[in-house]
């Protein structure tokens, strides 16, 4: 059976530096950065005190009463993007068999803050009673499940859950089932709200966090000799996957074409990457060799880089053991710079960029790095500071989680 061909048709982001698409690409192109003092909880007792919020994120706005009610900020930040995406994607819902449309979503942490709030009533209250809701809330196959029943999409629905990989192994998903001829249409992508207390509390535990209060706007640094920690972000991204030849059928615009994708493990500890860089080296050259994609020819990598000392430079050893120490053409950024790290959502709305890069012909900055690690050679482009135009033929997106999970996702400007 020949396979089929998959591109992307629609896209919705709500993310620290935009609730909207074009919001969030306009402040990407500018370097916006989306860090301030964490206003959800005090924070008197945690040694970070600044993440990357949302801002003026109202729900109602494109929720029901009910659906806002009965869900986890996670997913309700799972249904806007995802409304947003199938509106860009202008498919017409009532036209198409809705067993010919999917969702397959990710999130790492899932109703987590559903779950801290229900927990804490309970056990500082003196409340015996829990919540109806308090199951579905928390349960990390709800977005999925409410983006169906929102919508009428009653294809192939299901979660993915690999740590901060997670939304990059949703989106492979549904490029494989489209692929193999299993489905026609997918939306896709992930959603995480975990600016809450014992997410800051455990992830500062760890000294996984930035501590650098004082100047939380620039905290987030890769590469940077300075860099301390990842900045916590929240948000979804969607991404409207389509089989080729329906999307013709419709007429839809085509933003880009997704042609390889591809996991590994490290096997090597539960929080930090192989220091060598082993699994990820192998998980880009499994996704470029199913795209039929040579590493010179890729123009932009969206890298993982969280700004933390250990996981930055890991990704640069798995660069260099793909690329060389001197890519003639790639251009590598960190976009956690300006939106801090979206856990479970990250790949998704790293794809975005990586898709809008070949749209638009910009790559946007690693803002915050000033003094590029020593480790790091410096043959290597690092686009800092400002965006920088360019045609991007190809780009490539890498999301590495906890438990040692790799992920890269392959996009090629679409060409008939």
């Amino acid at each position: 059976m020949k396979e089929k061909r998959v591109v992307i048709t629609g896209l919705g982001a709500l993310t620290p530096i935009g609730n909207t698409l074009n919001e969030f690409w306009e402040n990407a192109v500018n370097g916006v950065s989306g860090a301030a003092p964490i206003t959800r909880f005090d924070t008197e007792q945690f040694k970070t005190k600044f993440a990357c919020e949302l801002k003026n994120f109202d729900g109602s706005k494109v929720l029901e009463r009910n659906e806002i009610k009965r869900t986890d900020l996670f997913t309700q930040y799972a249904l806007a993007a995802a409304g947003e995406a199938l509106s860009d994607s202008k498919i017409d819902l009532t036209a198409i068999d809705p067993f010919d449309i999917g969702v397959i979503w990710g999130s790492g942490q899932g109703g987590m803050r559903a779950f801290e709030e229900q927990v804490k009533d309970f056990a500082l209250s003196g409340n015996s009673r829990f919540s109806p809701l308090f199951g579905p809330k928390v349960l990390i196959n709800m977005a999925s499940g409410y983006i169906s029943m929102k919508f009428g999409l009653m294809g192939m629905n299901f979660t993915t859950s690999s740590a901060c990989a997670t939304s990059n192994t949703a989106i492979m998903d549904a490029y494989n089932y489209i692929k193999l001829g299993k489905a026609k249409v997918f939306v896709t992508g992930g959603s995480e709200a975990g600016i809450f207390e014992t997410s800051i509390g455990g992830f500062g535990a760890m000294r996984a966090l930035s501590v650098n209060n004082e100047n939380y706007k620039s905290a987030s640094r890769p590469f940077d000799t300075a860099r301390d920690g990842f900045v916590m972000g929240e948000g979804a991204g969607a991404l409207i996957l389509e089989e080729y030849e329906h999307a013709k059928q419709r007429g839809a615009k085509i933003y880009a074409e997704m042609v390889g994708a591809a996991m590994t493990a490290d096997a090597y500890h539960i929080a930090a990457s192989h220091p060598d860089g082993i699994g990820a080296a192998k998980a880009m050259e499994l996704a470029l060799a199913e795209g039929g994609i040579n590493p010179s020819e890729v123009d932009y990598l969206n890298a993982h880089a969280t700004s933390t000392p250990v996981g930055d430079t890991s990704e640069i050893n798995a660069i260099i053991k793909v690329f060389g120490a001197a890519p003639e053409r790639l251009k590598i950024t960190s976009s956690k710079s300006m939106m801090g790290h979206l856990l479970g959502a990250a790949g998704a709305v790293e794809s975005i960029l990586c898709i809008k890069a070949i749209e638009k012909g910009i790559v946007t900055p690693t803002i915050n790095t000033q003094n590029i690690d020593p480790a790091i050679p410096e043959t290597l482009n690092i686009v800092t500071g400002k965006s920088i135009k360019a045609d991007v033929n190809v780009a490539i997106t890498n999301s590495f989680g906890f438990g040692g999970h790799n992920a890269t996702l392959v996009f090629k400007k679409f060409v008939e």
